[in-house]
């Protein structure tokens, strides 16, 4: 008789915990407490959502935003034992916490580069949602993730698709792979209406719920660009080798094409539980049962389109940046941030987005990006050049 095969519980720090990748990751969790247990969570200032998450799961380690919401939090949560640690330290302490066997890095922004870097250099594995980690500092991450033997898993579900369609291939044989994108809220709106796009129109994804600086990006093709930059240094590819196509149906989530012509493509329903739940129990998958089957009768066609890069320029840019290298993604990266939160605040048209880009893109004299410091001094000189921008575009 064989023996049942036992599988080790793992243990996860989350980074971004209140948001939606957070959450999605917990609920999971919750679902199969005999594989996971919480080692930490990092909430942010959304204190009424975390301290919910502490008493459902019990982490020993919590980061807040800062002191405010750490004393909302103890007032919240007297009796809780653990550790709350505020601002940067604390996004580092939990994702370097003992015990700590996966970290799944939610956070949005260039907020998450320096918690990611420390958890590699520990040699903890980390499940990467925040795609600036890679399109800010990439070179920096593979180095680390190297020395220290710690493994970069992609949470995004394009990502995640071309990682699982590449499992068991031979890296010689691939020829390319496609990343697939919806188009978003604005495929077929004529680029002449752009300039009067609003901020509401734009949060209206067709196809998935994401947050706001996301799915601003979704609207602009800039998160598609920003996923071409990050898939070079998650696969190891030349420009060349990375296509995007629209996929309005959001149903292929990627494809790999090889050598003899085949290609191999990820489907599934636009759910992100199912590219978590792969890299939380990666190299096995878990049963999904409560999400609905994918029913191809009811889908009943999947469309494909090039890009249209004269409607979407930001697409354009993100491969001027890769072809570039260096500090230039960290320069798109930063600029991004700031044109974005910029329009969410209604201080700039959808299409000064793209334009504001390219302006700081022209004016940054591009260097090496050998250490954390010479990419975050990049994303602060871009993040002070988008401002001036921002400025100029509202007088």
């Amino acid at each position: 008789m064989i023996a049942a095969e036992q599988t080790p519980m793992r243990q996860i720090s989350v980074l971004g915990s209140t948001g939606s990748i957070g959450v999605t990751t917990l609920d999971i969790v919750a679902r199969f407490p005999e594989r996971f247990t919480v080692t930490a969570l990092a909430g942010g200032r959304n204190v009424e959502r975390l301290a919910e998450q502490i008493v459902r799961f019990g982490p020993e380690f919590v980061a807040v935003a800062d002191d405010a919401a750490a004393r909302e939090l103890r007032l919240r949560l007297p009796g809780f034992r653990g550790e709350i640690v505020p601002g940067a330290a604390g996004l580092d302490a939990v994702a370097t916490a003992a015990g700590t066997d996966l970290v799944v890095s939610g956070l949005v922004g260039a907020l998450g580069l320096r918690p990611t870097l420390a958890a590699l250099r520990e040699g903890i594995d980390v499940a990467l949602a925040n795609k600036e980690a890679l399109v800010v500092s990439g070179e920096v991450m593979k180095r680390a993730a190297r020395d220290a033997g710690a493994a970069l898993l992609p949470l995004d579900s394009e990502h995640n698709a071309i990682f699982q369609a590449l499992h068991g291939h031979r890296r010689d044989e691939l020829r390319r792979i496609l990343l697939t994108a919806s188009g978003g809220p604005f495929l077929h709106t004529p680029a002449e209406r752009f300039a009067t796009v609003t901020r509401t129109q734009a949060l209206q994804h067709p196809t998935w719920k994401m947050g706001a600086k996301i799915t601003i990006d979704s609207a602009t093709l800039m998160n598609k660009g920003l996923e071409v930059i990050e898939a070079r240094w998650l696969f190891d590819l030349l420009p060349g080798e990375i296509s995007v196509v629209i996929h309005p149906q959001s149903i292929i989530h990627s494809m790999v094409e090889y050598i003899d012509g085949s290609i191999l493509a990820q489907m599934g329903i636009p759910d992100m539980a199912v590219p978590i739940s792969y890299v939380l129990a990666y190299p096995r998958r878990l049963a999904m049962d409560h999400l609905p089957r994918l029913d191809l009768p009811a889908v009943g066609k999947l469309e494909f389109f090039e890009p249209d890069i004269a409607k979407f320029p930001c697409l354009a840019l993100a491969f001027r940046a890769l072809e570039a290298g260096g500090t230039v993604p960290a320069v798109l990266n930063g600029a991004n941030e700031i044109a974005v939160a910029a329009f969410l605040d209604d201080k700039i048209r959808f299409t000064a987005i793209p334009a504001i880009l390219a302006a700081v893109l022209d004016r940054h004299n591009a260097a090496a990006a050998d250490s954390l410091d010479d990419v975050l001094e990049a994303d602060r000189w871009a993040r002070e050049e988008a401002d001036r921008h921002v400025a100029a575009a509202r007088s």
